[in-house]
C-alpha cells in the first residue's frame, strides 16, 4: 500500500497557519454593504421569504430596520422569532430555504444575502454586550424539566423561562448548545460564539444548567414527571451508525462526530492529530464538515467517499463545492466494503462500485482500494431510545410527537432531532421547540386555572 503508518501526526502546519485555515468561512457585512443589501429589498407583502422560515422570522422586517440602520430593531425582530438567530445566521442552508424563496431569486437569480444580513444584526447586537431583549414574567410557581441543551431544549427553557416559570435543563455534556457547541465546523461557528449565544439566552434567568447530567443514569424520566410540571424531552441522535464492515475496526478507523467535538472544543490546534491520507464515509453535512476540517489541520489527501450520487447528497450542492474549493476529492457510487490493515493499523478502504437500477442500488461487482491512515465515519447517527425507556411510542426510530409536541406520555413533551418528521436542522429544532413551549405554557395555564378554581371554590 505504501502507507506512512507514522503518517498520523499532530502539528502539520506552521502556527500561524492554523488561525488562517480556521479562519470564518464567510465575511461579514460592512455597516455600509449591509444597508446596500438591505435596500435591494422588495419588502413584500406576505413575503415568500418569511413563509420559508421554519422559524418565522419576519424576514423583510428586519431587513428593513437594518436598511434603517435600525439594527438593535433588527435583532430583536430576529431574536423574538428565533432566540439562536445568531448562530442560524452561519449555519442555516438559506439556500433551500429564504433566499431560495426570495423574489430576486426568480427575477434575476440573485437573492438577498439574507442570512449575512441576519448575522450582520444579531452580531452587532451582541458586539453590544447583547443588552437584554426580554424581561421576565413574574413567577408562576410552576417547574418544567428540560432534558437536551441542544437548540429545542434551550428554546424551550428560554420561552418558559420568560413566561416565569423555573427551568431546570440537563445535559449529558460539560456545556450547553448541543449540536451547535460540538457538531459544526469551527470555521463557520468560531470565536466561541456558540457559548457566548448560550450564555447571554441563559441570561434572561430562571434557567438553572445541570451538566454532566445524563438520563436514565443521574436522573430518570420517571422521577422528572412526578417532581415537575411538564417535561421536555430535546435528546438529539445520541448513536451512531455502524460501519464495521463485518469485522473489528483497526485503529485509525473514528466517528466523525468525535473528531468534530475534540476539534471545536480544542484551546490548540496544533496539538490535534491528522493523518496524512484521510477517508470519510458518507455524504450528510457531518462529512463534509470532518473531511474539510481534516484537510485544514494539514492532511494531503482526504477523500469523501458516497454510496450513491451527488443529487442525493444530504449536503447541499453549496457545501459539496465548498469542499472540493478545499481541497477535497468527492467519490460517488462507491459503498465501502472492508478496511485494509496492518498491525491493527488502517492502511486503506475497499469499496464496492454502485449502481442504480430500477430495484434500486446494487452492487456493479468493481472493487477499488483507497489508501487511508485515518478513516472518518459519518454514515448517520440515531436516536438512542434507552435513556427515556420503552415507554414512549415511537416512529421509524424516533419520538412520535403530535402537532403540539406532545409525545405519548402525559406530560412529556419532545423536539429536535430525536423526532420522527423533523429536518435535522438548527432552524427546524428552534420551530419545534417553540410549539413545544407554547403547548407546554398552555397545559400549565389551564393546570393554574384549574387550581384557582378549585381554592375558590374550597372558600366559598
Amino acid at each position: 500500500m505504501g502507507i506512512d503508518l507514522a503518517g498520523v501526526q499532530a502539528g502539520r502546519l506552521a502556527p500561524a497557519d492554523y488561525a488562517r485555515e480556521f479562519a470564518d468561512c464567510e465575511t461579514p457585512l460592512t455597516a455600509h454593504q449591509a444597508v446596500t443589501e438591505a435596500d435591494r429589498c422588495h419588502y413584500c407583502y406576505d413575503a415568500p421569504c418569511s413563509q420559508a422560515c421554519p422559524a418565522d422570522i419576519d424576514v423583510p422586517g428586519f431587513i428593513h430596520r437594518v436598511a434603517q440602520n435600525n439594527t438593535r430593531g433588527a435583532a430583536e425582530l430576529i431574536l423574538t422569532a428565533n432566540v439562536l438567530g445568531g448562530i442560524c445566521s452561519r449555519v442555516c442552508p438559506t439556500e433551500n430555504l429564504c433566499q431560495q424563496a426570495c423574489v430576486r431569486n426568480a427575477q434575476d437569480g440573485k437573492p438577498l444575502n439574507i442570512a449575512l444580513l441576519q448575522r450582520f444584526a444579531t452580531d452587532q447586537f451582541f458586539a453590544d454586550g447583547g443588552k437584554p431583549l426580554f424581561v421576565r414574567a413574574p413567577a408562576t410557581g410552576k417547574r418544567v424539566a428540560v432534558v437536551g441543551a441542544g437548540p429545542a431544549g434551550l428554546t424551550v427553557a428560554h420561552q418558559l423561562a420568560v413566561a416565569g416559570h423555573d427551568v431546570d435543563m440537563f445535559d449529558a455534556s460539560p456545556k450547553a448548545g448541543g449540536l451547535n457547541e460540538y457538531g459544526l465546523a469551527r470555521y463557520k461557528v468560531g470565536e466561541n460564539f456558540a457559548s457566548k449565544e448560550v450564555a447571554w439566552l441563559l441570561s434572561v434567568g430562571g434557567i438553572h444548567f445541570h451538566p454532566q447530567t445524563r438520563l436514565g443514569q443521574d436522573v430518570q424520566l420517571n422521577t422528572l414527571r412526578e417532581e415537575y410540571d411538564a417535561v421536555f424531552l430535546g435528546l438529539g441522535l445520541a448513536a451512531v451508525n455502524d460501519a464495521s464492515l463485518g469485522s473489528a475496526e483497526p485503529a485509525g478507523v473514528m466517528d466523525a462526530v468525535d473528531f468534530i467535538a475534540r476539534l471545536r472544543q480544542s484551546t490548540d490546534l496544533r496539538q490535534l492529530p491528522v493523518g496524512r491520507n484521510v477517508v470519510v464515509i458518507g455524504g450528510g453535512m457531518t462529512a463534509i464538515d470532518a473531511a474539510v476540517q481534516a484537510k485544514k489541520l494539514g492532511a494531503r489527501d482526504v477523500t469523501l467517499v458516497y454510496r450513491r450520487g451527488a443529487d442525493a447528497m444530504k449536503a447541499s450542492p453549496k457545501e459539496q463545492a465548498f469542499a472540493k474549493d478545499n481541497g477535497v476529492t468527492l467519490r460517488y457510487w462507491s459503498a465501502p466494503l472492508a478496511y485494509q490493515q496492518q498491525n491493527n493499523q488502517v492502511t486503506g478502504v475497499t469499496f464496492s462500485v454502485m449502481a442504480q437500477s430500477d430495484t434500486g442500488l446494487v452492487d456493479t461487482g468493481e472493487r477499488y482500494t483507497l489508501a487511508a491512515d485515518w478513516v472518518l465515519k459519518a454514515i448517520g447517527q440515531a436516536y438512542d431510545p434507552a435513556p427515556a425507556g420503552t415507554a414512549i411510542t415511537l416512529k421509524q426510530g424516533r419520538i412520535l410527537i403530535n402537532e403540539q409536541g406532545q409525545t405519548s406520555l402525559p406530560g412529556v413533551w419532545a423536539g429536535g432531532d430525536c423526532c420522527f418528521g423533523g429536518l435535522d436542522l438548527t432552524v427546524d429544532a428552534v420551530r419545534q421547540g417553540k410549539i413545544a413551549a407554547g403547548s407546554i405554557a398552555q397545559a400549565l395555564s389551564v393546570a393554574t386555572s384549574h387550581a384557582d378554581f378549585a381554592g375558590e371554590h374550597a372558600h366559598g
